[in-house]
């Protein structure tokens, strides 16, 4: 049975306090999963355990572009362009993770339930303290 939760991942927030991390410089990617998949505040590296594969998926995702990193009262926050995946699939959730930093894990997106599409597009949140995917505050 899966087990997938949206969270930032716990070795993502102790790596951030041991500068492991540079979201700014680092190349970050995106990849797609089925529900079969096991994402949570545990997971600790990109896997290919349960990843999308078929219908032009390529393994390992899709590079994060746009990469801005905000501050807003007590909250910093990151934000990406959307991505769009040239491929026919199907998918319950996604990872973001760190390729510089030896494919370490950032952050777990759960869809809420199987998506389909033709151009699989993730379209990112507002770039706010509030609504990033990936934000952090006191």
């Amino acid at each position: 049975m899966s087990n997938i939760l949206q969270t930032q991942t716990t070795s993502f927030k102790t790596e951030l306090y041991t500068g492991v991390h540079n979201l700014a410089t680092n190349t970050l990617k995106i990849a797609l999963y089925t529900a079969a998949a096991d994402l949570n505040e545990a997971t600790t590296v990109y896997t290919t355990s349960g990843e999308v594969s078929g219908g032009g998926y390529v393994a390992g995702g899709a590079t994060l572009t746009g990469v801005t990193i905000s501050s807003s009262g007590y909250t910093a926050f990151v934000d990406f362009a959307d991505v769009v995946f040239n491929a026919s699939v199907t998918a319950r959730c996604a990872l973001i993770y760190n390729v510089t930093q030896g494919n370490k894990s950032i952050a777990v997106l759960d869809f809420g339930s199987d998506k389909t599409s033709t151009n699989f597009t993730i379209t990112m949140p507002a770039n706010t303290a509030t609504a990033a995917l990936i934000r952090s505050s006191n």
